[in-house]
């Protein structure tokens, strides 16, 4: 029960700080804080699959490939914004 609730508030947390680091991007207009955004969106999508996967579906249906998938997706766009995109 414990678990499902801090499911929940990681959802949460994430659609929080995407939703700020989207604010401040229209404010400052830094690329950073998009691929950050970007990555925090993709992010939350991956703590709503597990929400999903753990607390409705239980063990009818395995989300984990999907979940994974959407992990390395926010890293790799975290990564792209660090490494190619900070100069511009």
């Amino acid at each position: 029960m414990i678990a499902n609730g801090v499911y929940a508030l990681c959802a949460i947390t994430c659609i929080v700080c995407a939703g700020l680091l989207a604010r401040g991007y229209v404010r400052s207009k830094a690329r950073l804080l998009l691929w950050s955004t970007l990555c925090f969106a993709a992010l939350t999508v991956n703590n709503i699959l597990l929400v999903v996967d753990r607390v409705v579906f239980l063990e009818e249906i395995d989300l984990y490939r999907l979940r994974l998938v959407t992990a390395v997706m926010a890293v790799a766009l975290l990564v792209y914004g660090l490494i190619w995109d900070v100069d511009r």
